[in-house]
């Protein structure tokens, strides 16, 4: 009986840490109105493209799923991590052209946000 719920603690643990969300707040921007950056590879080596829901992150490793939420106005976006940045103080997130115009962000180039994921 005592190792049952030992193994069921230890089971319960691994599913609670593994799958554990992360939120993170902080100021979001954009990059990619311009052909500055489309078509450029990223840090994960794949072409950047303006018009896919990605975005660039300091360490959140590439291929994370993050939902990005617009702090005044409550829009939500989900964007896949593949590019490294932003590099600006007091950023956390770039995302793509896409993303940026989803939660209404872009006339003003930057947004409180709230990011959301899983730790892997």
């Amino acid at each position: 009986m005592a190792n049952s719920l030992w193994l069921i603690a230890c089971a319960f643990f691994l599913l609670v840490s593994c799958g554990r969300k992360i939120t993170e707040s902080g100021q979001a921007s954009f990059y990619g109105d311009g052909d500055g950056y489309h078509g450029k590879k990223t840090a994960n080596g794949e072409r950047f493209n303006k018009n896919k829901l990605t975005a660039a992150h300091k360490t959140i490793p590439f291929g994370t799923i993050v939902k990005v939420t617009n702090l005044s106005n409550g829009k939500t976006v989900k964007v896949r991590i593949n590019d490294r940045g932003p590099f600006v103080k007091g950023r956390i997130i770039d995302l793509s052209l896409k993303a940026a115009k989803k939660i209404d962000m872009r006339g003003k180039g930057v947004a409180d946000v709230r990011l959301r994921y899983k730790k892997k």
